[in-house]
């Protein structure tokens, strides 16, 4: 299984990032962090890079299912949604695969909360 699952879309990026972020609050999930990468890799290092978000998204509920389940369950958490202008208007946004990662890590309570988590990040991708 890959460890991520992505679409894409054609559209203008900030629409699409702003239309994700809107499918994923119906979904349940809050956006808590916005990296862009472009900006900090030119603030950074002085490399011009394609535009390239990272939306840090979490559902606080599950998050805390996920913590009384797995305490150090943290480090894969938020869930990042990533949208990236791949050129000629193509737009990609792409999900963590949330029940292949989280079936690595053996535990029978968090792989259900990756399969309603990974559901409804999926949901947000057949919408886009």
């Amino acid at each position: 299984m890959e460890y991520y699952i992505s679409k894409i879309v054609n559209g203008d990026f900030k629409n699409v990032i702003n239309k994700a972020t809107e499918l994923l609050k119906e979904e349940g999930f809050g956006v808590l962090t916005e990296i862009n990468v472009k900006d900090t890799l030119k603030k950074k290092l002085d490399i011009d890079y394609k535009d390239y978000v990272i939306l840090g998204a979490c559902n606080p509920h599950l998050a805390l299912r996920a913590f009384q389940s797995e305490d150090k369950i943290g480090t894969l958490l938020p869930c990042n949604v990533i949208v990236i202008d791949q050129g000629e208007g193509k737009i990609e946004i792409a999900i963590m695969n949330a029940k292949a990662l989280m079936s690595q890590i053996g535990s029978a309570g968090l792989e259900v909360l990756a399969h309603e988590a990974g559901d409804r990040l999926e949901r947000v991708l057949d919408k886009l």
